[in-house]
């Protein structure tokens, strides 16, 4: 049980830092958003990307929390 406690705080873990990581790119792109229109749509276009991967990630993570407590619990 506490291997399975560690896995849990291992994964919600990096998690955690890649939302923080995540968190930090959107403020730098934010700061960009004031300079130029050019830079208005990058910055745009690469948050679609960054919710993207958020969500992809996400997903990925939870998924493969799931397996840990499947494999643990033997369902």
């Amino acid at each position: 049980m506490v291997n399975l406690f560690k896995e849990i705080n291992k994964k919600f873990n990096g998690l955690i830092w890649s939302l923080v990581s995540t968190g930090v790119i959107l403020l730098l792109l934010s700061i960009l958003i004031v300079w130029t229109d050019f830079m208005l749509r990058l910055v745009f276009g690469l948050i679609v990307l960054v919710v993207a991967y958020v969500f992809l990630y996400g997903g990925y993570k939870i998924y493969a929390l799931k397996k840990e407590i499947e494999k643990h619990f033997k369902f």
